[in-house]
């Protein structure tokens, strides 16, 4: 071999050491800051939603669950509408209201069994049927559409005449279509004609009975049934009650066999970082856990900053370790609360191999993936208030415990 191409051997083999070592070094550098994702369990669902300045994440999360589960059975992929639910919803929570002479909370939140009991009883259409924009948005705004309502059913509840007119209930159901609009009695869908009803049954074709809700406290005997006593619970529907060790397991079992779930949890721990960085975790981090460079930086900060600081994760970190007693803390002094409907869809795990629950969300493409977002088990098991599942997603020893 000549000189001149051992030379351009040697170059060429020192190059490719080089760029190895490079990206060797990013790849550390990578895997050392915010977290990485790769998706372990990944299940059909219809596109991210945005329910933008409107409380009805319950509606977009509960319709989410139940467009996945007609993509489970095999039935075709379709956009339901979030605001058929909502107008019907806000119809028979006025109703309840008024009977209770004004004792309800009556606002813009639900639960998912509004959107299974309001398919029940009124069937459902396609979003591209009834879209719910008649004010002149192109989003969903309903600060001023609320507030008009709970000012129509307080009027009646108020009420001098002492005994209620006939007509109470129409300026609360004019005032939601001019708003949401007109509800359709009947439509053309794909070449078919439907109603409401038929549509439900002849399309979407899910018995809304099948679908459970399962939560996990001991204020109550578990694998009984009780009324969850949260305020947008209107409709006093119960939830079955297990241990929080099982409301995990219904939630792994159903995931690994093709069943997603639908979660309503507390969105306001520290550790819910969504938006910046695609996590929702409970750390563990704590002043006496720093190194002693890090506790004087720490000490220099402001009260302020210091919380900031605890919560920064840069990185994966650990977590508390959730357990039954803790959950019922939470929950009776309000640290826990109903705050936000969402929708499991499969699992992921971080670069240090720990698993975390993929969740679609109702907030738009709103972080950098594209509208999901990564939630601990941590964060699952302490700050769940319930989730929805069809009954064949829970395992069998759990179903005959709870009567199923």
């Amino acid at each position: 071999m000549s000189r001149m191409k051992l030379r351009l051997l040697l170059t060429a083999v020192i190059a490719v050491c080089t760029i190895s070592v490079f990206a060797e070094n990013d790849d550390k550098k990578d895997k050392s800051k915010g977290y990485i994702f790769e998706d372990e369990i990944d299940l059909p669902t219809t596109s991210v939603k945005n329910q933008y300045r409107s409380g009805t994440c319950w509606s977009f999360s509960g319709l989410s669950f139940l467009e996945s589960e007609m993509l489970r059975l095999g039935k075709p992929e379709v956009d339901l509408s979030e605001m058929f639910v909502v107008w019907h919803t806000y119809s028979t929570k006025a109703k309840k209201h008024i009977r209770v002479h004004g004792n309800l909370n009556f606002a813009a939140g639900g639960a998912f069994h509004d959107v299974t009991n309001m398919i029940k009883d009124y069937g459902i259409v396609p979003e591209s049927i009834y879209a719910g924009l008649e004010y002149g948005e192109e989003n969903h705004v309903h600060g001023e559409m609320d507030n008009v309502l709970k000012k129509h059913v307080d009027a009646v509840v108020e009420n001098k005449n002492r005994k209620l007119s006939t007509v109470w209930l129409e300026p609360i159901e004019s005032t939601l279509n001019s708003y949401l609009g007109e509800l359709p009695k009947k439509f053309e869908y794909e070449g078919k004609s439907y109603t409401p009803q038929s549509f439900a049954s002849d399309y979407v074709g899910l018995n809304m009975d099948d679908y459970v809700e399962i939560s996990s406290y001991t204020h109550h005997p578990f694998y009984s049934k009780f009324i969850l006593e949260v305020p947008d619970n209107w409709s006093w529907d119960q939830v079955y009650n297990v241990p929080v060790n099982e409301m995990e397991e219904i939630v792994d079992y159903a995931l690994t066999n093709g069943f997603t779930i639908a979660w309503a949890a507390d969105v306001s721990e520290k550790g819910f970082a969504t938006s910046n960085k695609g996590v929702a975790v409970m750390p563990s981090t704590k002043v006496e856990d720093m190194s002693d460079a890090e506790i004087s930086r720490w000490e220099s900060l402001s009260d302020k900053d210091k919380e900031k600081e605890l919560y920064k994760l840069e990185k994966p970190t650990s977590e508390i370790e959730v357990t039954q007693e803790m959950r019922q803390e939470a929950f009776d002094n309000y640290q826990t609360t109903d705050d936000h409907g969402m929708h499991i869809v499969g699992t992921g795990s971080d670069q240090n191999g720990k698993t975390y629950y993929k969740v679609k969300n109702s907030w738009g493409d709103y972080n950098k993936y594209e509208g999901f977002f990564y939630a601990s088990k941590a964060y699952v098991n302490y700050k769940t208030m319930c989730i929805m599942v069809h009954k064949d997603a829970i395992p069998q020893s759990i179903r005959e415990k709870l009567k199923l």
